[in-house]
């Protein structure tokens, strides 16, 4: 990944600073699209149990050297515990077809089943086990971090949650920073709002020669954000993913 900008991760592992978001392709689509994203130029691929592609998502990757992708998965509330983040690390790496990830997220906090600190301390064994490089979060809100820093000393080094100019979360951002905690944001186009025909992006868009896409998307990196566009995400989104490592 030396051509590819990286963040550095608080454990040391770097992560390529622009990605690509699976969900909701199913293993067709995802192998298809995640073998176009890799020629472009993509070096992060972003999938999860839940989305039900990982099968897909494997078979492309097939195509790449291992250590040239940075791959991240995300498993459910089923396995949160100590033996539950290995066994569901287990069933990803095999549909991923790969020996270890480089990211592994607890998808969502699900509080009122309330043992996503048992998921964090599982993750821990694996990133100390060598099976993950690097651990986190996906949609987790500052308290839930907070207890998981409080209760067993270590903060995630990623926190996966939707972000874009329309939904900003300074909040969230600030609390990151202040643990050095890596923002992710899905869904970077704004999903289901009208972010890519908005006056002001589509004037930055026309003066730079870009597509209204890569104007957000290019934002979100200057805020130290990580995006991870998905191939069927807003309008116009085509062009925006495969061009998107050039933002």
């Amino acid at each position: 990944m030396s051509s590819v900008p990286v963040v550095t991760l608080s454990g040391g592992t770097s992560m390529p600073r622009i990605g690509l978001g699976t969900s909701p392709l199913d293993d067709g689509d995802a192998e298809r699209v995640v073998s176009e994203a890799l020629e472009a130029g993509y070096r992060l691929v972003d999938t999860a149990e839940n989305y039900r592609n990982e099968t897909g998502v494997g078979r492309a990757l097939k195509g790449a050297p291992r250590d040239e992708v940075f791959v991240t998965s995300k498993f459910n509330k089923r396995w949160h515990s100590v033996d539950g983040a290995r066994t569901a690390f287990e069933a990803s790496a095999d549909k991923l077809g790969v020996d270890y990830l480089d990211l592994l997220l607890i998808h969502w906090p699900n509080p009122d089943q309330d043992r996503y600190v048992e998921a964090w301390q599982g993750l821990i064994a694996l990133r100390e086990a060598g099976l993950v490089r690097a651990i986190g979060t996906s949609n987790f809100k500052p308290a839930h971090l907070q207890r998981l820093i409080d209760e067993t000393g270590m903060a995630p080094e990623v926190n996966q949650v939707q972000l874009s100019p329309v939904w900003a979360k300074p909040v969230e951002r600030e609390f990151h920073q202040q643990h050095g905690i890596v923002t992710e944001a899905w869904s970077p186009l704004g999903k289901g709002t009208d972010l890519l025909e908005h006056a002001a992006v589509r004037q930055i868009a026309e003066e730079h020669g870009r597509a209204p896409g890569q104007v957000v998307l290019r934002w979100e990196t200057q805020q130290g954000v990580v995006p991870i566009p998905s191939r069927s995400t807003g309008r116009g989104s085509s062009r925006t993913w495969r061009c998107s490592t050039s933002t």
